[in-house]
């Protein structure tokens, strides 16, 4: 494994969003698979400098050392924009992002070879998003979504369609990392263009899944009235794939229970997860939703009967698939939360 390939390794690309010198030499060579010795060549400096970097007992210090070291690891272009901008840390989306947008669907030809390129780093980062701090990733996503958008007016019809799909998923990571650590405003701007962008590009599955996005926010402002509109909007997306039509109905769920609609919340809950079995294989659904198997869509179901109160149910359907989460240490701690609570009430 060389070159660029390491670079889609989350914990590489967090390593330089933090500027951590050492820790991007150690995480390259884990990435990698070398050794300090192999590095050599790559960085241009003997294997004692190397350690001494990764130990902490030298630093690196001058422009030159880092224009090194980001030459001989083929660091990423979006990477490398990343650091240079102050831009990329801010919350709110910029006009110029917007300018792109409005360029899409000229004619002409672009290179998507990038866009496959981000295309495959994101998926990696959502992956890992239960592991990692989505904050300090933000700049580096940030000027992904640059990346792709500097693409848009060089293409036209399909292209153009793939790139505002992958625009659109990098906003709605944006708007989900912004609403995480409460800036709440950035967050329903990015959800806003997202939408915008999955609409332009004519991604229903995604339109409805910001939507739905956008109802859970409500919820969780406690306000189950607007939510209940939103996700109901977010169902009524035509031809919805089976995994997008099951986020939609078990977010109207919650909905649903919150407004003290119970028994609407419970069918749809059993409609969220009959769509879920109709996807049990990840190629069938969205790249979002590779999380969305049916085990998954219980555990949804589960959640639904801890909101309308039904504590037994909920204990019961939470105890039968919690094992599914051991690999995402964050809703693990949720539904074990949940169950705990559902247990001590029934």
């Amino acid at each position: 494994m060389a070159g660029q390939a390491p670079w889609t390794d989350v914990r590489l690309r967090a390593a330089w969003a933090r500027a951590d010198w050492a820790a991007i030499l150690r995480e390259y060579r884990r990435a990698a698979g070398l050794t300090q010795q192999a590095l050599e060549t790559l960085v241009g400096m003997p294997q004692p400098h190397i350690s001494a970097i990764e130990s902490g007992r030298r630093q690196v210090k001058t422009a030159a050392v880092r224009a090194r070291i980001t030459e001989g690891l083929q660091v990423p272009r979006e990477l490398v924009d990343a650091g240079q901008s102050d831009l990329y840390g801010q919350w709110e989306p910029s006009g110029e992002l917007r300018a792109r947008i409005a360029h899409a669907h000229q004619a002409g030809r672009t290179d998507l070879r990038t866009a496959r390129w981000i295309s495959e780093v994101l998926a990696t980062q959502r992956r890992a998003d239960d592991h990692e701090e989505g904050a300090v990733l933000w700049p580096v996503v940030r000027s992904q979504l640059d990346a792709v958008t500097r693409l848009l007016p060089g293409a036209s019809g399909p292209a153009a369609d793939r790139l505002l799909l992958l625009a659109a998923e990098h906003a709605h990571w944006l708007s989900w990392v912004a609403w995480r650590e409460q800036q709440h405003a950035a967050a329903l701007a990015w959800v806003d263009m997202a939408h915008g962008w999955a609409v332009d590009g004519g991604h229903t599955d995604m339109a409805s899944w910001v939507y739905r996005i956008r109802a859970h926010y409500s919820l969780q402002r406690t306000d189950p009235v607007r939510a209940l509109r939103t996700a109901e909007a977010a169902r009524q997306h035509p031809g919805l794939s089976p995994a997008a039509a099951a986020v939609a109905a078990h977010t109207t769920a919650m909905a649903a229970a919150a407004a003290g609609e119970r028994d609407r919340a419970r069918a749809l809950a059993d409609e969220a997860v009959a769509a879920a079995e109709r996807a049990p294989d990840v190629e069938e659904r969205p790249g979002w939703l590779y999380w969305l198997t049916p085990a998954r869509a219980r555990l949804q179901a589960a959640d639904v009967a801890y909101a309308c109160r039904d504590w037994a149910t909920a204990a019961a359907g939470i105890r039968d698939v919690l094992d599914v989460l051991a690999e995402y240490p964050r809703d693990h701690a949720y539904y074990r939360a949940r169950l705990e609570d559902a247990e001590r009430r029934s």
